[in-house]
Parts: structure tokens; C-alpha cells; sequence
């Protein structure tokens, strides 16, 4: 696996560069969903699918976000459960922001249609504008950042940082009043889903000027699948819990995956206590 992470982080590294340099010029597009469309998602999308067929073969399965489909993913109703889910440009609106660097590109692998191997570059997240590489091995539970296993945001303290995201137009919810009140600071808006999570699963405080907090608890309705694979994939490797408003664990099923745009109702990532803390608040 560690292959295919070298030769993305090597492949898309100078493609967002590239990009980056020339934002000026790059058309937007606005999408049925009203998130944001460039030529760069749709490159990005091409490279990392090409380089995840020639490590697992033509025939691999995948799932991204910019190959849309209108009924039954036929390709993933009919595989054995391993999947990849590729978010080319995590963050697509933050992208076209100059002055932004909360984006990534995404990648992660599904076996037994569980989230099993991820891999998250954020090409300028990292102080100065240099990257942050990050990749995750939920079943040994392991966690990479920069090409060095790190511990899980679990083995330390809270930080009272949540991230509680919501679509333009959403409601705000009830249990925010309860989290101020409570002292936590709130982030509500949306930036990168992913890097949200990944700052969840562990801690880039020191690696980031200004230096970006770990958070507590993620919490999003109706996310997408290719929003949040890897954030569970890297929760699953940092021991954190995952579930929907009910409290019930998030399980991918073949189902699921096989709908033309995969949905959750409603993720709850975070450590145990701070998801215990928050289902009350929350009435579930």
C-alpha cells in the first residue's frame, strides 16, 4: 500500500502546484448540489484513479465523487467489498481561495466494505505552505503523518474543540447552545470535512501556522461518502468512536455503497466520552 501513497504524494504534489499558480484563470463551475467544479478535480480524479488501477489492476472499483452516476453503482453491487473511495479535491471552494489551504485530496480503500486503508495530502496545510501527508492502517491500528507513525488525538487530553459543521441554509442545532455552554469553541463552517476528521484522529497543532486544533468530536448530517471514508478509516486507526445520531455504529454495506451518491444521515466521530456527552446533548 505504502507504494501507491509514495507515487500518489509524488504525482499530485507539482499537479496542485500547477493548479494553485494559476487560479486566476481557472473556470468554476457550480454543481446541482452547489459545491464547486474545476478542471483540477476532474485531472486530479483521473490521475489518482489511474494510479489506484495500475497498483490493484484495471478492474478495481472505484468511487468519485466527479464520476457521476443517475442508478445502481452495477460495478460495486457486484464486487467482492473491496472498493476505493477517491475525493479528488476535498475542500473544492477553500482550492479556489488563494489565501486558503484547508483542502486535500483523498483516498481510501474498502475491504469487506469497511474503510481499511486511507491516505489524506494536504499540500499546503503545513506551516509555510508545505504539505501534510497522512495515512492510516485501521486494522493495525497505525496512523502516518509525514512518513512517521504518530499517536491518536485518544492518548491525550481534550482539547474542548468541536467540529460541527453544517450545509449552507441548515438549521442550526439544538445542542450548539449546549456545547458553548458546556465550553467548548464550536467550528461551523465548512472548510474540508476530511481535514476536520483527520484533525479529530490526531493532532497537527505543531505542524501548522497558525497552529489548527484537534477536535474532540466531528459531527455532520448527510454526508457524502467520499467526504467521509477516509475519516473513518483514520478514526477506526486512532480508536475513536463512530456512529449515527442514534448512537448506533456506522457499517457500510454493499447497499449502501452501490447508490449512485452514498449518503450518511448523520456521522458522529470523536472520543468515546465526548460522543457519550454529545448523544445527550443532542436527545438521542
Amino acid at each position: 500500500m505504502q507504494s501507491l501513497w509514495s507515487t500518489l504524494e509524488g504525482q499530485l504534489l507539482p499537479v496542485f502546484a500547477d493548479y494553485r499558480s494559476r487560479l486566476a484563470d481557472l473556470p468554476v463551475e457550480v454543481k446541482d448540489d452547489r459545491t464547486l467544479l474545476t478542471q483540477a478535480d476532474i485531472a486530479v480524479q483521473e490521475l489518482v484513479v489511474a494510479a489506484i488501477r495500475d497498483f490493484d489492476g484495471p478492474d478495481a472499483v472505484v468511487i468519485a465523487e466527479e464520476d457521476e452516476r443517475s442508478g445502481t453503482r452495477a460495478d460495486v453491487a457486484s464486487s467482492s467489498g473491496r472498493v476505493w473511495v477517491v475525493d479528488p479535491i476535498d475542500g473544492t471552494a477553500e482550492f479556489v481561495r488563494g489565501e486558503s489551504v484547508e483542502f486535500c485530496s483523498v483516498v481510501c480503500l474498502l475491504e469487506d466494505w469497511q474503510p481499511r486503508a486511507a491516505f489524506v495530502i494536504a499540500p499546503e496545510l503545513g506551516a509555510g505552505r508545505t504539505p501534510l501527508v497522512v495515512s492510516a492502517d485501521a486494522r493495525a491500528h497505525q496512523l502516518s503523518l509525514n512518513g512517521r507513525t504518530v499517536p491518536p488525538t485518544s492518548q491525550a487530553g481534550p482539547g474542548m474543540h468541536l467540529s460541527v459543521t453544517r450545509s449552507r441554509g441548515q438549521d442550526r442545532p439544538a445542542f450548539d447552545a449546549a456545547a458553548r455552554q458546556a465550553g467548548y469553541t464550536l467550528k461551523t463552517r465548512t472548510t474540508s470535512q476530511t481535514l476536520d476528521m483527520l484533525r479529530t484522529a490526531l493532532d497537527v497543532t505543531g505542524l501548522t501556522a497558525p497552529g489548527l486544533p484537534s477536535f474532540d468530536l466531528f459531527w455532520r448530517r448527510k454526508q457524502k461518502l467520499w467526504d467521509g471514508a477516509a475519516g473513518l478509516c483514520l478514526a477506526e486507526a486512532a480508536g475513536l468512536r463512530s456512529c449515527g445520531e442514534d448512537g448506533e455504529p456506522l457499517t457500510l454495506t454493499r447497499e449502501f455503497l452501490a447508490e449512485p451518491t452514498p449518503t450518511l444521515d448523520a456521522n458522529v466521530t470523536g472520543r468515546t466520552e465526548t460522543v457519550e456527552w454529545f448523544l445527550k446533548a443532542a436527545g438521542a
